[in-house]
């Protein structure tokens, strides 16, 4: 297998860019020099580039302009540049002029569509880097740990937005209607935080975040739905410097919302790219869900300030924990914001899903060897963000919260502008809490699974042992260092759980085995907890626990149901997600079993639905309005009521809207028993929604319609390209599943 990292013997130190995108032909020209540090006599070059075409290539050496060859490694994405006379240890400035097409691929430097209000075309240029895809937009050496500055120039029509990492410097015009914008330089960035965007677009006045302005960057007409996400990020930038104990790098900071995003939002300092609706919000019409998921958006990318850009992994394998922090962080910068949405709870339902991954036999370590660029684009998933997340918070707990947090700044100040492995972080960790951290955390990053804790209480005492919980029942004899914070009533208590049994004196009768469910385990105990003694998080993780082990062969599958009676009448979100979980996913694996489980729900849904009712009350918060939306949409769609189908129905056609998070459980269960005509529809209402979270909502409806025709036509106007190429995962991953649909697609 070839080599895919780059030698060291040189090194950039600074790159001077300009850039000119040609947005009606879809190319770009650009030159770069790049200031390089000689650490080794050499007569070779080795960059990246992909992509592109080199039309000249030079280097300067004491102010003598040298002649290079160039050959291309087309597969490697590389250039070799072969010097005349060979250079030796100290600087020099390599120069180059190249060319290359604005693609539609979503990545590098592409094109974006923006349909104005006039229904016209307009397109935008933008970037999307990480991982390795700098290359495609100018030679560069596109490894994280090569980082350098950057000097950006952009030369773009006179009437287009241009921004980039640094602030506007000089915006000159040129004599072909075109001008020439400057921007200030960066500090040192790894390539795949650079960023720049031009097009049709506005900007927000600034907001002045203690000293540092911040901006969203629109398209036209969308300046109403931008005051949510300035209030979320001036927030989050605040408590951010505080809890890092860093003032926030970069010097200003801009939120851009794009109509095609490959990604949820890039995290490129100052310049940060988001999906529309993942940035534009109208509170009034976004439900619960979707207003925090913009905050948690906004936050994670924020997060990433420190942790990623400022300190940045060394190489792509450490990835995870540049993800894994960001979303930690995220949780905890919206939950100062709004403690009322109680989003511990809600990554419960996150954590559920890694757990989920984690228990099959095809899982992997959060962290692997990364060779290649497809490597590094592999990573990116349920295992890196929530499973590393969710370990971040169980080490988080154990030690203590002010002593990780004091771990985590002894690190960025110890690495400012650098690199970093998980050791560094490890090591700062160690020397605050005097933990043996580094041991403590190798087998949950390196080993694929998890463990199940399993208590047997006699008198006062409960004893603990552990194994791998794997949904095929396999035994292996995999181990971890648990942290368990079990919680009895009189208190919590800490034990770090090896490979052999723990016998735990209790403090009083036990409550749980997992406390605050911060624990990345299953757990079980030969005694029934009470439910009134366990917070909404721990009823949920109780519940989830359960269900796992149904799933798992621990529980007859028809004794769920009884189980999930003792929470009908639970009054939180969490809980009433994981009893529903456990009914999806049995209507999924077993279709046969519909009606049987369609009237197990209407019982337990019967009594809160109708408590409940349609209408939110004034004094409600939003997480009641938002279980009202779950909990109908469980009875029109799991349950079958025909009432609630009934009534869902005569809103729709009757436009009747009162709550966002209605309007939402309306749509779906309208698709799920829809006709041809209810689709058509629903597809003009997703082509007439103002807000991005409407068009969403209407999107997603569209993988429900029943029946081969409705399938067809989704999949035809995903290949036709009618809907957004970033969406077409998002519906395929719908249908998939679907208990009808999936068997449709496939076929």
């Amino acid at each position: 297998m070839p080599d895919h990292r780059l030698p060291r013997h040189v090194l950039p130190r600074h790159y001077t860019l300009e850039l000119a995108p040609n947005l009606s032909a879809h190319t770009f020209t650009g030159t770069v020099a790049i200031d390089v540090e000689v650490v080794e006599a050499t007569d070779h070059i080795i960059l990246n580039a992909a992509d592109l075409v080199i039309e000249a290539a030079s280097i300067l050496v004491g102010g003598e302009r040298r002649h290079v060859s160039v050959s291309a490694d087309e597969s490697a994405e590389r250039l070799v540049l072969t010097v005349e006379d060979r250079l030796q240890p100290g600087t020099a400035r390599l120069e180059m002029a190249f060319t290359g097409e604005l693609n539609d691929r979503l990545r590098g430097f592409y094109r974006s569509t923006l349909v104005g209000a006039d229904g016209v075309d307009r397109t935008i240029a933008t970037t999307q880097f990480q991982s390795t895809d700098a290359r495609r937009a100018f030679p560069c050496f596109d490894e994280p740990d090569m980082k350098a500055s950057f000097g950006i120039t952009l030369v773009v029509p006179e009437n287009l937005l241009a921004v980039s990492n640094g602030a506007e410097v000089s915006r000159t015009s040129l004599d072909d209607g075109t001008d020439r914008v400057v921007f200030a330089d960066t500090i040192a960035l790894s390539t795949y935080l650079v960023a720049f965007v031009v097009g049709p677009l506005e900007a927000t006045d600034p907001v002045d975040v203690d000293g540092v302005p911040v901006r969203i960057i629109h398209p036209p007409g969308r300046a109403d739905q931008t005051a949510f996400a300035l209030e979320v990020a001036a927030h989050s930038l605040r408590w951010l410097a505080r809890w890092y104990d860093i003032a926030v790098p970069g010097g200003k900071v801009d939120l851009v919302a794009l109509p095609d995003f490959a990604f949820g939002a890039m995290e490129n300092l100052g310049c940060i790219t988001f999906r529309e609706v993942l940035l534009l919000v109208d509170p009034e019409s976004a439900d619960q869900r979707e207003l925090e998921s913009v905050a948690a958006v906004i936050s994670h990318e924020l997060a990433h300030l420190w942790f990623g850009d400022l300190v940045t992994m060394r190489w792509w394998n450490g990835i995870w924990l540049n993800e894994a922090f960001a979303t930690f962080m995220e949780m905890k910068a919206v939950e100062a914001w709004r403690p009322d949405w109680n989003v511990w709870a809600g990554f419960g339902s996150a954590r559920a899903a890694a757990l989920d991954v984690d228990a099959l036999a095809s899982t992997r370590p959060i962290e692997y060897p990364v060779v290649t660029p497809a490597d590094a684009e592999s990573m990116f998933d349920l295992l890196t963000y929530q499973k590393g997340a969710a370990v971040v918070r169980m080490l988080e707990q154990f030690l203590g919260e002010a002593v990780f947090r004091d771990g985590v700044r002894r690190y960025l100040s110890a690495h400012l502008g650098g690199n970093t492995d998980n050791e560094d972080l490890w090591t700062a960790l160690e020397e605050a809490s005097g933990e043996p951290v580094g041991d403590l955390m190798h087998a949950w990053i390196f080993r694929g699974g998890f463990p199940i804790v399993e208590g047997t209480v006699e008198g006062d005492s409960c004893t603990l042992v552990q194994s791998r919980f794997r949904y095929d029942g396999v035994e292996e004899d995999d181990r971890w260092q648990v942290p368990v914070r079990l919680r009895t009533t009189v208190g919590e208590q800490r034990v770090l759980l090896g490979d052999s049994p723990v016998v735990l004196d209790l403090e009083g009768p036990l409550v749980t085995l997992n406390a605050g469910a911060d624990g990345f385990y299953r757990s079980e105990v030969d005694v029934s907890p009470d439910p009134g003694r366990l917070t909404a998080v721990e009823r949920a993780m109780y519940v989830d626990d359960r269900w796992a082990g149904t799933l798992g062969g621990r529980h007859d599958p028809g004794s769920f149901a009884g189980f999930a009676e003792a929470f009908v009448d639970d009054p939180d979100l969490a809980v009433w997600q994981a009893v529903l979980r456990g009914f999806y996913t049995m209507d999924l694996v077993a279709p046969g079993r519909h009606l049987m489980l369609a009237a197990e729900a209407a019982g337990l849904l019967e009594g809160m639905v109708q408590r409940l009712g349609w209408e939110p009350s004034d004094d409600e918060d939003d997480r009641t309005r938002q279980l009202r939306g779950v909990l109908l949409a469980a009875a029109g769609t799991l349950a079958d009521d025909p009432d609630i189908i009934g009534q869902a129905r005569h809103r729709w056609a009757s436009g009747t809207s009162t709550d966002p998070a209605v309007d939402g459980a309306v749509v779906t269960i309208v698709a799920s028993h829809g006709d041809s005509s209810d689709r058509a529809e629903c597809r003009r209402r997703f082509d007439a929604s103002e807000t991005s979270q409407g068009q969403q909502r209407h999107l997603r409806a569209l993988a429900l319609f029943p029946g081969l025709t409705e399938v067809e036509t989704l999949l035809e106007e995903v290949n036709r390209g009618t809907i957004r190429t970033q969406d077409a995962p998002f519906l395929i991953r719908s249908l998939l599943a679907h208990p009808h649909q999936r068997i449709l697609v496939w076929r």
